[in-house]
């Protein structure tokens, strides 16, 4: 066993990481062009510090201890644990915080997939105490310029309405509407067909709010002939300027879908949710999700003061499949620019020094010192299939013959 990683764990080799570094750099150039801030958080919380805001259930955590506080977990998501630290260690600052972030998150896999990934990469943003559709669209445009700027050509945005999507299941008797958003959460239309319905009426609503999706454009008028209260038609409102706003601030056709059967299982989202998708290999990657939770701030705050927040992440995992077939990633991890080497066994510690005089020369050179026991010969031709260019002879007096290898 002891030369396995444990089920569920994966090692990254040199190459994989290069290009998931690519990946990250250009994502966190986009966050800080955007005036967003890193953050980092515990990579270790309090069990109930992770589901307080009902968006994780406790058997995707992946428990480490019980203590007299509480059960330590490590994170499964990166929202609740920055939120926490908003409103408790960030109260006095200025406000709308913009924060970004890099991390890993852990997750137990369901039962029955032994052997399923545990440790995630993801990057992402969160806006918090700004609300309004210029948020939302502020949000939105920043997930399309990361994947414009990652050299993605193939994705779509798709973008529902959590609160509207409740109201149009409100006419639902209470255990049914729980059925028919799971249903529906998880495109099961042979088991939403398969209910219990107390009348064809409201079967006729749950296939229909099945196929609420598609261009805007079709899908809102469609919307508009449900009975709307005041609220969901001050929804449909701001969804409308949403699109809008997005169409004109966009420099290309925003690739965007109108999907208000997009929802999870739980309540966590207060208004808008969205995913970014993308084929890959005839397989649909999300390469990122979010929304928007004003009231999750709230539960966190220690006087449960309520404030808006919306923040997506991206999957790099899924990013990364997705650009493996493109020619934007690296394809060889980056060469090494000199080897050094000491000419007699008297000139070693001159080779230490020379290799260092270089690199404080230029700090972006990448130096290799030979560490013996190999002819001139094997230097060369290991130099070679490294790809570097240029050796250093050393002698004890620091002098040293450069030589350039042609490839």
């Amino acid at each position: 066993m002891i030369h396995q990683p444990p089920a569920g764990a994966r090692d990254l080799l040199p190459l994989e990481v290069v290009q998931k570094g690519w990946i990250n750099d250009r994502l966190q150039e986009v966050f800080r062009q955007w005036g967003y801030q890193r953050i980092v958080t515990s990579t270790i919380e309090w069990l109930d510090t992770l589901m307080a805001g009902g968006a994780i259930e406790r058997s995707t955590v992946i428990q480490l201890r019980e203590e007299s506080e509480g059960t330590l977990g490590l994170r499964p998501e990166l929202t609740a644990s920055i939120a926490r630290a908003a409103v408790t260690r960030m109260a006095d600052g200025t406000y709308p915080q913009r924060l970004c972030y890099r991390a890993n998150v852990f997750r137990n896999p369901p039962p029955g997939y032994h052997g399923r990934q545990l440790e995630f990469y993801q990057a992402g943003v969160e806006l918090l105490f700004a609300g309004g559709v210029l948020a939302d669209a502020e949000i939105l445009l920043l997930l399309a310029d990361c994947l414009d700027k990652l050299g993605l050509q193939q994705w779509q945005l798709l973008l529902g309405e959590a609160q509207l999507t409740r109201s149009l299941l409100s006419p639902f008797p209470d255990s049914l509407r729980r059925q028919v958003r799971y249903c529906i959460a998880q495109l099961d239309r042979i088991a939403l067909e398969n209910l219990d319905y107390p009348s064809a009426v409201l079967k006729q609503r749950a296939m229909i709010l099945f196929d609420l999706r598609g261009k805007p454009a079709d899908v809102l008028p469609t919307v508009m002939g449900f009975e709307l209260d005041e609220t969901a038609q001050q929804i449909v409102g701001n969804l409308k300027s949403l699109v809008e706003l997005l169409q004109k601030s966009s420099p290309k056709p925003f690739p965007l879908i109108l999907d208000l059967s997009l929802l999870q299982t739980f309540d966590y989202y207060t208004g808008i949710v969205f995913q970014a998708v993308s084929q890959s290999e005839n397989q649909l990657c999300i390469l990122g999700q979010g929304g928007r939770y004003d009231e999750l701030l709230g539960v966190y705050h220690p006087q449960g003061k309520a404030a808006p927040g919306i923040g997506f992440s991206l999957n790099l995992e899924d990013l990364h499949l997705c650009l493996l077939s493109s020619a934007a990633l690296p394809q060889q991890t980056p060469p090494i620019d000199w080897l050094v080497v000491a000419e007699t066994p008297q000139a070693q510690a001159a080779a230490f020094i020379y290799a260092q005089r270089l690199r404080n020369k230029e700090p972006q050179l990448r130096v290799e010192v030979d560490l013996g026991g190999r002819s001139p010969q094997a230097i060369r031709d290991y130099a070679r299939r490294c790809r570097i260019n240029r050796l250093a002879w050393v002698r004890e007096d620091l002098e040293a013959l450069v030589e350039t290898l042609g490839y």
